[in-house]
């Protein structure tokens, strides 16, 4: 259920911002949205989260996504500025700390504390 909600999240903001930016397809956008999400939630959620905190896997993630955006337009020859995926990976990231709050709270209130 944690996958589908953050699937959900970050292919809201990736495929349209990246509609909007480089004029990308929709197929497209939603193929580097789900690719950013099963790196995202592996490395950030699965690892990072685990062993540390909201604070740090949520700038793990923006960071990712800035890595992936740029890898995914240098790739496939988009129009994306250096500033178009930092304004991107920062709405991520705000995304990103909502939703690792909630996987927070909902961890805590599953074991009880």
């Amino acid at each position: 259920m944690k996958f589908i909600l953050k699937w959900i999240v970050n292919g809201a903001v990736v495929v349209s911002l990246l509609i909007y930016y480089a004029s990308v397809s929709f197929t497209m956008a939603a193929i580097t949205a789900t690719a950013l999400t099963l790196i995202a939630y592996v490395i950030g959620d699965q690892l990072i989260l685990r062993r540390t905190n909201v604070g740090i896997a949520t700038i793990a993630d923006a960071v990712l996504a800035y890595v992936v955006l740029w890898a995914a337009g240098s790739m496939m020859n988009w129009d994306l500025s250096a500033g178009e995926i930092l304004v991107m990976s920062l709405i991520l990231g705000v995304a990103e700390w909502f939703f690792h709050r909630y996987v927070f709270q909902v961890k805590l209130s599953v074991q009880g504390g």
